[in-house]
């Protein structure tokens, strides 16, 4: 099982976690790998970021998570979190993942302090990490809760940093991590 990829990507805010994991995905679905799971998509307008939808990798299908109008008595910051969005779309696209035998990784995009308010997707990401499927996760890089203390101690996952200076470079480098670990499929 040692040998299976598990991948996490951490780094600051806005420094392009989501967009190192969609590069390395698209790289991978290009080769003929099936990925599922759920990612976070930011909301701009005005040239601002204002909130960001979950959305299922392999359907689409996509609704708001969290955004600074949205009042539903949880929030992060500036930011009004509805966990039903992320119990609805979200934490399904994953268990379909880890459960579909044609997806041949799981991503979940990211493991960060909004999400962490549901225990289901808490428990959700444990089960998706002890599966026998690679993984390829996002992770809040200063969060302190007991998921991502436990995340980081994990012996089988490996963490990458993105930063300004690696951020063009470490998609490819975390697909070739990927491709060299993964099954060939021809």
């Amino acid at each position: 099982m040692d040998d299976i990829p598990k991948i996490g990507i951490t780094g600051m805010p806005g420094v392009g976690k989501t967009g190192t994991l969609i590069k390395v995905v698209k790289h991978l679905e290009e080769s003929g790998y099936v990925v599922g799971g759920m990612v976070t998509e930011a909301i701009i307008k005005d040239g601002k970021r204002v909130g960001f939808d979950v959305v299922n990798w392999r359907t689409g299908e996509k609704r708001v998570f969290a955004h600074i109008d949205l009042d539903t008595g949880e929030s992060v910051g500036k930011y009004g979190v509805d966990l039903e969005a992320l119990e609805t779309v979200g934490i399904p696209a994953i268990e379909e993942a880890i459960a579909d035998e044609e997806v041949d990784i799981i991503i979940i995009d990211e493991i960060g302090k909004m999400e962490m308010l549901s225990e289901k997707f808490c428990k959700t990401v444990i089960d998706a990490l002890d599966s026998d499927k690679p993984i390829l996760v996002t992770l809040h890089k200063k969060s302190r809760s007991p998921l991502l203390q436990d995340i980081r101690r994990r012996d089988d996952i490996r963490i990458l940093e993105v930063t300004p200076v690696n951020r063009n470079l470490l998609p490819y480098k975390i697909e070739k991590i990927m491709k060299d670990q993964l099954p060939n499929l021809f």
